[in-house]
């Protein structure tokens, strides 16, 4: 039982440093989401509270049944970028963590179901962009209504112009300092005596 533990023990380490490699060296940026840009799948219409409270109750139910499966999706998803130890190893670690993450983000959006919010993680679901890695984006945000730039029904308001002054008063004209050729020949000796170090 005891050189059971130990080759085991052995084995994770030796399959840990080898899969260390590749992630290390990958671009962290690569795979950055913007919270703001909208999804594919989540419309960018208006919608109604009821839409909005229909598709978090959809996602909501959708991610606590299937948060599971990102254990096989993470599993697949690091095997292809670095190697299948690391891919079995790492990816099954970090896909417990994702699905921790997706159904607590389903008990999240449950929980607060009245309220239309933005959504907490990308992808919605999680068939959807199944190549790119689950992320996480700020908490109880809510949906801000359209910022409306102009009415077109209404005719555009005329703007009075700005009144012209009369007459412009002349700028005056300042004459040059002159300086003292002694002050001249003290700065020029500063000059070259700091420009010689």
């Amino acid at each position: 039982m005891m050189t059971f533990l130990r080759s085991f023990a052995s084995l994770s380490v030796v399959c840990l440093a080898i899969g260390y490699a590749p992630p290390t060296k990958a671009d962290p940026m690569a795979q950055a989401w913007d919270i703001d840009a909208p999804s594919p799948k989540i419309p960018t219409k208006p919608q109604s509270y009821g839409e909005r409270i229909g598709e978090k109750a959809v996602s909501s139910f959708a991610n606590l049944a299937t948060g599971w499966l990102e254990m096989p999706k993470n599993v697949i998803n690091t095997t292809n970028q670095s190697n299948i130890i690391y891919g079995f190893t790492g990816g099954l670690a970090k896909g417990m963590i994702h699905t921790a993450g997706r159904m607590g983000v389903g008990i999240a959006d449950l929980i607060t179901l009245p309220l239309a919010t933005k959504p907490m993680i990308y992808p919605l679901y999680i068939w959807e962009d199944f190549d790119v890695d689950t992320n996480y984006g700020d908490v109880m945000r809510l949906h801000e209504p359209p910022r409306r730039t102009q009415d077109t029904t209404l005719p555009p308001v005329p703007q009075a112009a700005p009144p012209v002054p009369a007459t412009a008063p002349a700028p005056e004209s300042v004459p040059p300092v002159q300086y003292p050729a002694d002050t001249n020949r003290k700065i020029d000796a500063i000059f070259n005596k700091e420009m010689m170090k």
